[in-house]
């Protein structure tokens, strides 16, 4: 039986009736019914997530993540989700715990869930999609044991009213998809507390779908409960009589007056409806949350009526076609997310373009139509017969290797699919060509503009930060979010790629080698990239990472908003480099003076010293001192994260390396194959 199956029914009899977390049953678990044996791989996969998974949460805004590893049958999907309220260390503390925690208490199970007041982990061997309507049904009520005294109906009431206020704010007002609201009407009724979350990938209306069906349970379930929630793999709520959240309040029920309640003294039991709006708030206040949000005023049966019918049957509706679609999908295509070798190489295969259609669209590799040296050979500009601009890099003849040993490592790179990556659109295997085709950038290498004295003024200050943040979510998916784990070796301003609109493409993945997803770094003896941009542990003991990529990220930074280069690469006579007068100007405060002339008039005081300083704490000596680059993206979108101290940077260039270091300049194409994805 799928989980999908089981889960409904164990949501509806496993109701653990709690008096607090600390009570037995808690933290409350869901084990499915598919089994792997002691001999799988299933358990290492599960670890393998569980190593890098709650980093990952705990670093994003939105404290979520997801992640797969391995291959069927031993294939892991994982989602961690923390509560909105958690900060970034409570998030990952919570979900390492869950990891610890969840093979124990359901030991060989492949479907698994547990739920803490403050993060949910779910692991399954089925992906499961935020379109996949089943996911809602993956849910637990848990109630207090303890009931309201004081006029219960209308307590109940105005539980209703507050939950449905807060999931509509959760649901319409938050881009975080989470809420938190309070009802504070007088002394007869306690003080109650509310919040309701979704997963960030959801969209509002699965994300409403998702909480009235668990909504749904109040009125089955909870009666007159004084506390109680839903937890679930997808969404949650709750609602209690004590506060249990930190931070704001987003969501208040403003007090009625004398005349729009009932008499205090009218007995719970005198006849009166329990739908009956008059004693239920009729005005909702969400509290605006720093100048974000609006006000808006709404009946609140309209919320408690209106709203779940309406949900209902777009519910009943999305069921029906899921049904349908998953039906379809299922007998296409067995395993969804595995794909094989062969099914890799087929894809190569269909990128397969003939030489005669090449040389026609390069000229036949004319010198006019030379665009550049890159790291294995030279680069052409060429048009295809539907006028399609492109870039074909013609390998050198003297490397060897073979051509299937191309398509693998082509294979890998058609997996990559960015928006801040130049994209490989085609290869060219014949008369023994080896030429990769791309998609043809625009606007040239980003050198090409911030070191000319002219063309640097086509970059103000708002394009430059764009360019910036481009690049870093281009690495924190190389690094972190694509189907493989990419260290780039070779990050410089010459292998950015601008396009019209200024959005910068990384290109040039000969140096690139890939990692598996719990490596953390590797060693080589054969030191290749470019002076200047190298990291100190990689240029003098052949040691890399993707904090060495975080390294050459932080040289760029630098150079975008002074418009200098890293003078060590070119000139190997002058001692001081560019990541030692940054510094020198940082600590004596006057770093600001270093910025580009082009640019002085119109960049942002605040965001410029925001760049220096994540590019000063990239740029550290010490690999464990410098970011991932989440955590940079992180820090570039957001106007609250506090930015650590940096030291002063370590610089290795060709002034600090021995002749026998054997490190080679990739602009004299001197690495080999074996040294390239």
């Amino acid at each position: 039986m799928a989980a999908h199956q089981l889960l409904p029914t164990l949501a509806i009899v496993a109701v653990a009736l709690l008096a607090s977390p600390a009570a037995e049953a808690y933290p409350w678990v869901i084990c499915g019914p598919s089994t792997y044996t002691a001999k799988s791989h299933y358990l290492a996969n599960i670890n393998r997530i569980g190593a890098t998974l709650p980093k990952k949460a705990s670093q994003s805004p939105d404290l979520f993540a997801t992640a797969q590893v391995g291959a069927v049958p031993d294939q892991v999907w994982a989602l961690g989700l923390c509560r909105g309220d958690a900060n970034a260390s409570y998030c990952f503390a919570c979900l390492d715990q869950a990891f610890q925690d969840l093979p124990n208490a359901c030991p060989f199970s492949k479907e698994a869930t547990v739920f803490y007041d403050s993060c949910v982990l779910h692991y399954s061997n089925i992906h499961s999609r935020p379109t996949d309507g089943s996911t809602y049904s993956q849910s637990r009520p848990v109630r207090n044991i303890f009931n309201a005294t004081v006029e219960p109906a209308r307590f109940q009431r105005l539980v209703a009213a507050l939950v449905n206020a807060t999931v509509s704010y959760a649901v319409y007002n938050s881009t975080r998809l989470y809420a938190s609201g309070e009802a504070d009407f007088d002394r007869e009724i306690p003080k109650v507390y509310a919040w309701a979350q979704c997963t960030p990938d959801l969209t509002p209306a699965r994300c409403r779908d998702c909480l009235v069906q668990n909504v749904d349970y109040l009125a089955d379930l909870f009666t007159d409960s004084i506390g109680a929630r839903v937890v679930g793999m997808r969404c949650s709520y709750r609602y209690d009589t004590v506060p249990f959240f930190d931070g704001p309040v987003m969501v208040r029920l403003a007090r009625t007056s004398a005349s729009s309640r009932a008499p205090a003294s009218a007995p719970a039991s005198s006849g009166e409806p329990a739908s009956a709006p008059a004693r239920v708030p009729n005005v909702l206040t969400p509290v605006k949350a720093a100048g974000k949000g609006r006000n808006y005023s709404v009946p609140a049966w309209v919320l408690i009526v209106v709203l779940p019918t309406i949900a209902a049957i777009n519910l009943f509706a999305c069921l029906l076609l899921w049904r349908r679609r998953r039906a379809l999908a299922q007998a296409k295509q067995p395993y969804p997310n595995y794909s094989t070798e062969a099914a890799d190489i087929d894809s190569v295969d269909s990128m397969l373009i003939d030489i005669s259609t090449l040389r026609a669209a390069t000229g036949d590799f004319a010198e006019i139509n030379k665009l550049g040296e890159g790291t294995f050979g030279s680069v052409y500009k060429g048009t295809m017969p539907n006028g399609e601009e492109i870039a074909v890099k013609r390998l050198s003849k003297s490397s060897p290797q073979g051509v299937e040993e191309l398509k693998n490592e082509l294979a890998l790179l058609a997996k990559l699919k960015h928006k801040n990556l130049v994209m490989l659109v085609g290869v060219c295997l014949e008369q023994q060509e080896r030429l990769l085709v791309y998609e043809f950038v625009t606007s040239r290498s980003l050198d090409k503009i911030i070191f000319d004295t002219e063309r640097r003024e086509q970059l103000d200050w708002v394009h430059r930060y764009k360019i910036i943040n481009g690049i870093a979510r281009g690495m924190q998916y190389l690094h972190e979010d694509s189907q493989l784990k990419v260290v780039h070796r070779d990050l410089k301003a010459s292998n950015i790629l601008l396009d019209n609109d200024m959005n910068p493409k990384i290109s040039d993945f000969g140096l690139a080698r890939l990692f598996g997803r719990d490596q953390t770094q590797a060693v080589t003896n054969h030191v290749v990239g470019t002076y200047g941009y190298m990291a100190p542990e990689y240029a003098t003991r052949g040691n890399y990472s993707v904090k060495s990529d975080a390294f050459s990220f932080g040289v760029m930074v630098l150079e975008i908003l002074t418009g200098r280069k890293n003078n060590d690469i070119y000139n190997s006579q002058q001692s001081e480099n560019l990541l030692t007068m940054m510094w020198e100007h940082w600590t004596a405060g006057t770093v600001l003076g270093m910025m580009d002339l082009s640019m002085r008039s119109s960049f942002s005081e605040s965001e410029v010293l925001k760049c220096i300083h994540i590019g000063l704490l990239c740029v550290q000596g010490n690999p464990a001192d410098r970011p991932v680059m989440s955590s940079v993206v992180m820090m570039l979108g957001s106007e609250s994260v506090s930015l650590r101290a940096p030291s002063k940077p370590t610089f290795y260039g060709r002034n600090n390396v021995s002749a026998n270091s054997g490190i080679a300049s990739t602009s004299n194409l001197l690495d080999g194959p074996r040294d390239s994805i």
